[in-house]
């Protein structure tokens, strides 16, 4: 199992990622670079990036299943809840040690705390979209999203 990053890695690693646009065709780029590092290792993974709570990006690649899109769609609803990576949350009630659910009082069917789900901030303007993979354990579905924001940021 990969090893997970420290809480203060994520944050700063968040604190690294903020975009100068933020449009469908970024959406379409980025989910295309997700979905072309995943290609290439036959990983078998969702894909779904979202804007304002609406997807404007999704696929499955071969291996995955619809039940990865449930879990994509539940992560993504953290990131919308908290402003803040999946992973990260995931992180830091283990840190607590608290029960995410109980703790939020959010229902495991429409919450997962689980790495995968990425905030996407635009500059001067916030947080505006989420990009979410599930298919991998989870601190692998939170990299390959950071790998394909690096490749198109730098």
């Amino acid at each position: 199992m990969p090893t997970s990053p420290s809480i203060e890695d994520l944050l700063a690693e968040e604190d690294r990622v903020w975009l100068d646009r933020f449009d469908y065709d970024f959406a379409w780029l980025l989910g295309s670079e997700i979905r072309r590092l995943a290609s290439k290792e036959r990983l078998p993974i969702a894909i779904e990036i979202a804007q304002n709570g609406n997807p404007v990006f999704t696929t499955l690649l071969p291996g995955a299943s619809p039940d990865n899109c449930v879990w994509v769609k539940r992560k993504r609803a953290v990131v919308e809840r908290f402003h803040r990576s999946s992973l990260y949350m995931r992180l830091l009630c283990e840190r607590n040690g608290v029960d995410f659910h109980a703790r939020y009082r959010l229902p495991a069917t429409d919450f997962a705390a689980s790495g995968g789900g990425i905030p996407l901030r635009l500059h001067n303007a916030g947080l505006v979209g989420v990009a979410a993979v599930s298919g991998l354990p989870d601190v692998e579905d939170h990299r390959i999203i950071m790998q394909a924001i690096a490749n198109l940021t730098h």
